[in-house]
């Protein structure tokens, strides 16, 4: 069914918006782990599991800290899903248009890079539009007891302040180096198992097949993109509350410096909240998505 751009932009961005504050404890242990060895030695690096953080959380910030900064997550999540789907679909239409690409029941691989290179325009289109508020939510979400952002626009106010208007994009490049592929596998992904699982068992509630696909897309993504996400985390809290710089160079060279100081492993660090995160996470925002889709559809044809 189609829906008009004001119902497919609310769709998109409820759906994003809902599924960051279901998951945002979990997010935010995420950033905890991942930022961890920036400003530490490999000898002082805490061993802590997640349960362990979660309880030093709660001891040490109260219950209510695990939605730190999740204002700005839902400030930044309903533009950024909205321009995301939105753009996807259009992107979809666009890339059809070209020869070689059209819909056919045996062109799977069309179907695909479609899909692939659509999520991939989409996602970087939405990032960049909206990146200053991901920035702003990943500094105040690292923040622990010391308080140094107060809130959105004191960040935004103090970043552009102290590092310039370009601060606010600081770690652009490498978080579409992240979001492009991250979005795209995740798109492709779902979009293939969705189409297998309706052609295979069509009576499946079309809810329960967008949360089970969703999921499934959601792992695939984040395997794939996660030390790429892990060096935007480091690159965005770069300065952050007057802290002393520690990446000097490029991508390579942040890559370089987290191996040899912390291993391999080291490009992993928070991968096991991140999967807690991402199975019910991106299940969810497709799900309300399709869902929000057939509602807003049913109302407009009423």
């Amino acid at each position: 069914k189609h829906i008009g751009t004001v119902s497919q932009l609310l769709a998109g961005g409820v759906a994003g918006a809902f599924s960051k504050s279901c998951t945002a404890p979990l997010a935010r242990l995420t950033i905890l782990f991942q930022i961890q060895g920036m400003h530490s030695n490999v000898a002082t690096l805490r061993k802590a599991s997640i349960w362990n953080e979660a309880s030093r959380i709660i001891h040490e910030e109260g219950f209510g800290a695990f939605w730190k900064g999740n204002l700005v997550t839902i400030a930044h999540r309903l533009p950024y899903s909205s321009v995301n789907f939105y753009s996807y679909e259009h992107y979809k239409k666009l890339l059809k248009m070209v020869p070689g690409l059209q819909s056919h029941r045996d062109n799977v691989s069309a179907d695909l890079c479609v899909h692939f290179v659509g999520g991939g325009m989409a996602g970087i289109t939405a990032a960049t539009s909206t990146y200053p508020l991901d920035l702003v939510r990943t500094r105040l979400a690292a923040q622990t007891n010391f308080t140094y952002y107060r809130g959105i626009w004191h960040a935004l106010h103090t970043i552009s302040k102290e590092e310039g208007i370009f601060g606010l994009y600081k770690g652009l490049g490498t978080t579409l180096l992240t979001v492009g592929p991250s979005i795209a596998i995740s798109f492709s992904v779902y979009e293939t198992l969705r189409s297998y699982w309706q052609s295979n068992r069509s009576d499946d509630s079309p809810a329960v097949v967008s949360l089970a696909c969703g999921s499934l897309s959601g792992i695939a993504s984040s395997t794939a993109t996660f030390p790429l996400d892990l060096v935007r985390r480091r690159k965005q809290l770069e300065g952050a509350g007057g802290r002393a710089r520690v990446y000097t160079t490029g991508l390579y060279g942040v890559f370089r410096h987290i191996i040899q100081t912390e291993g391999v492993r080291g490009l992993y660090r928070g991968i096991l909240p991140e999967y807690y995160k991402v199975v019910p996470g991106v299940g969810i925002c497709f799900m309300t998505y399709e869902t929000l889709k057939m509602l807003l559809a049913d109302i407009g044809t009423a």
